[in-house]
């Protein structure tokens, strides 16, 4: 039997082929460039009458933000998400987050390897600079990495596999619950589904009005939710090795111990910090049993990190509590996850360094392994970055508003760290501070090390190396 060439269109191909080759020459600008055209759709998406329950057609301002805020899965939001959108509206919110939680070039990646069968090392390197920002630089890459190259497809196999498995599981758990408190089957079977994905995307929507008012002390609801955001936030790459090596330990790789490690002692930390500070508040943990208080402390700890749900007011913890939760959303969750932040790898990585400085040591080491310094420094830079993006956008709302410092820190740290936890700044604020807030998504989610390389040239050699000077630090 004969088959027929298919002959593609050459301005097609041509078309084609320069987008394949900016995405691989310059990953990062590809990565703005596809995250951006992304949200500019969704915008369009929100503006729809259909989006709305009243059909009429959103302020652009609300369909911008809530496009930002759910491709860059963050969770704020300038109106009521769960009364404000129609059924249509919420099925956009659900299917953006899913994307933006996973990455639009890993999304991009896995339906080439669906469709292909097999990935060449163009798209290997596409997915594999999405997963890791030592990767996005052009020029050779050392392979001494926490995934090598070789690993992308079954990297990539792994996110869809844990994607289906993990949401599904956390659905499962809260259905039940659901049921009993008196929600009709269908409802329940689309709530549980809407709060999993939303957990394990880590962003925090919540798709009815009372929220989790029914759920506040109900520790087998509220651990559900935990769990999805635990494993959203831990990073795919951890994941994957735990799939593998979960009962070999001395087999996991370092990014995926100090991951952990730090993971754990940070949510161990915030919740004795939130036990202690807030024991005594009226407005929130003082009226508590000691159970509840445990539960709250934990929740608000796990969700500080990126996960967005709040089972109390953010605006009426004690300041000291809240300068605790500017500083845990500020880290984030782990590297290539659906959390953001400046990571956990990243915080490890400077106090790493910091001892090997006390110790005299001219390296960093954990765990039998050496840190190169490259890493170092893209730590340092991360958190530079950060650092100028919130202090930027801090100044910009405080000349634009009349609110407290505290309340507009903490919204703009939630929105750089893409976790959606709010005093209420955000909802009330103005149309030029929402802009602003939306640029501070975006810009926390893209990631500062991705923004960074985009704005700067392509990697240059240098034939010579200037003369040595020492200046004076600290």
């Amino acid at each position: 039997m004969r088959t027929t060439p298919v002959h593609r269109d050459p301005v097609v191909v041509r078309a084609l082929d320069r987008v394949a080759d900016f995405a691989t020459s310059t990953p990062a600008r590809f990565a703005v460039a596809v995250f951006a055209s992304l949200i500019a759709v969704f915008t369009l998406l929100f503006s729809l009458p259909i989006a709305t329950t009243t059909g009429e057609q959103a302020p652009f301002v609300d369909a911008l933000f809530t496009a930002v805020s759910v491709i860059c899965v963050t969770g704020l939001s300038t109106v009521d998400m769960a009364t404000y959108w129609s059924p249509f509206g919420h099925v956009l919110v659900f299917v953006g987050v899913e994307i933006g939680g996973i990455g639009v070039l890993t999304v991009a990646s896995i339906l080439g390897l669906v469709i292909s069968r097999k990935l060449g090392l163009r798209q290997k390197l596409i997915a594999a600079g999405d997963a890791n920002p030592l990767r996005i630089r052009r020029g050779p890459v050392s392979e001494g990495q926490a995934v090598r190259l070789g690993e992308t497809g079954n990297l990539l196999a792994t996110v869809a596999v844990s994607v289906i498995v993990i949401e599904l599981a956390v659905a499962a758990l809260i259905f039940p619950r659901m049921l009993l408190e008196g929600v009709p089957p269908l409802s329940a079977a689309w709530e549980s589904i809407y709060y999993s994905a939303m957990a394990f995307t880590n962003t925090g929507f919540v798709p009815t009005t009372e929220g989790l008012a029914p759920y506040a002390s109900d520790w087998w609801f509220l651990g559900a939710l935990m769990i999805g955001v635990f494993f959203g936030a831990i990073g795919f790459p951890v994941i994957y090795v735990l799939r593998k090596n979960l009962r070999h330990p001395h087999r996991w790789s370092l990014h995926v111990k100090v991951t952990l490690i730090t993971f754990v002692l940070l949510l161990v930390g915030g919740t004795v910090a939130y036990l202690v500070l807030e024991w005594g508040n009226t407005a929130t943990m003082a009226g508590m049993s000691l159970g509840d208080r445990i539960l709250h402390s934990l929740f608000i700890s796990s969700m500080a990190r990126s996960g967005g749900f709040s089972t109390l007011d953010m605006g009426q913890l004690d300041g000291s509590s809240q300068l605790v939760t500017d500083m845990l959303m500020f880290i984030g969750g782990g590297s290539a996850s659906t959390a953001g932040g400046i990571k956990v790898t990243t915080l490890a990585v400077l106090f790493l360094a910091a001892f090997a400085e006390a110790r005299g040591s001219d390296d960093m080491e954990a765990y039998g392994r050496r840190i190169p310094p490259d890493v170092l420094r893209l730590a340092v830079s991360v958190v530079l970055w950060g650092a100028t993006v919130v202090a930027s956008a801090s100044i910009l709302l405080l000349l634009l508003t009349d609110e407290p410092l505290d309340h507009v820190l903490f919204d703009v740290i939630s929105a750089f760290a893409t976790c959606g936890l709010s005093t209420g700044f955000t909802m009330n604020a103005s149309d030029p501070a929402q802009y602003v807030l939306a640029a501070t998504m975006f810009f926390g989610r893209i990631g500062t090390v991705t923004l960074a390389a985009a704005l700067a040239a392509s990697v240059r050699r240098q034939l010579f190396r200037r003369p040595e000077e020492r200046p004076i630090v600290g």
